[in-house]
């Protein structure tokens, strides 16, 4: 995780030797302070503090290390013979429900200034997990509402196609569970029968429902 530029927790560390332990039914899980103790036994680790990393900044990041990171794509590709077909990519897109876009509107030649639309008053946040390949192709995307439940009243009939995903989070946020539901209810279900090599990457991002120990250990077994 570190060499991918997602270097983990501790808490994170901590859950993946207490997902590997507890395969054994006699085993419980690590204690807070098996990590530091873990590191004290490798002379190979450290632990420090990260350091936050402007988009701005990131965006003006020298056009070498860009190419070197598109190296590092290419080479594990050819490393594990992994076609275009399957290397996908996904992320996330939150939506305010009710906020209205800027649109061209007609007004009197008289009105000083922009005019203004009022909106409505749901602030409610909905998020959809996209997920594409390096040849367009798009699998169904994740839906994921503000809710404690989910209720097919939500919807009117035909509203939302068929084999489009729906998850409910407090804030209308992904979470750690969510997004492995994603991996193995959407992902893997829509593209381990059309994988043409015998390997997919799948490229994502930092977000620790990306990283979780459940989310890489699933990746890895599969």
């Amino acid at each position: 995780m570190d060499q991918r530029g997602m270097p983990p927790r501790v808490a994170t560390v901590r859950q993946m030797a207490s997902l590997l332990a507890t395969q054994n039914a006699k085993s419980q899980p690590v204690g807070e302070r098996w990590v530091y103790e873990f590191i004290k036994r490798h002379n190979d680790l450290q632990s420090k503090w990260n350091r936050k990393y402007d988009y701005q900044r990131a965006k003006c990041e020298d056009p070498v290390l860009i190419r070197a990171w598109f190296k590092h794509v290419q080479d594990t590709k050819i490393q594990y013979g992994i076609f275009d077909e399957d290397t996908w990519n996904f992320d996330e897109t939150g939506y305010q429900m009710g906020v209205i876009a800027t649109a061209k509107v007609v007004t009197g030649t008289d009105r000083a200034g922009r005019p203004r639309t009022t909106q409505p008053g749901n602030r409610e946040w909905v998020t959809i997990i996209e997920c594409i390949n390096a040849l367009g192709v798009v699998i169904p995307p994740l839906v994921i509402f503000e809710a404690v439940m989910h209720q097919a009243a939500w919807y009117k009939d035909d509203i939302i196609p068929h084999d489009w995903s729906i998850g409910v989070s407090d804030n209308g946020w992904t979470t750690n569970e969510i997004g492995l539901t994603w991996l193995i209810e959407v992902f893997n279900k829509y593209t381990k029968d059309r994988t043409v090599g015998t390997h997919r990457l799948l490229v994502l991002d930092g977000h620790n429902s990306h990283v979780s120990p459940e989310f890489d250990r699933f990746c890895l077994d599969h």
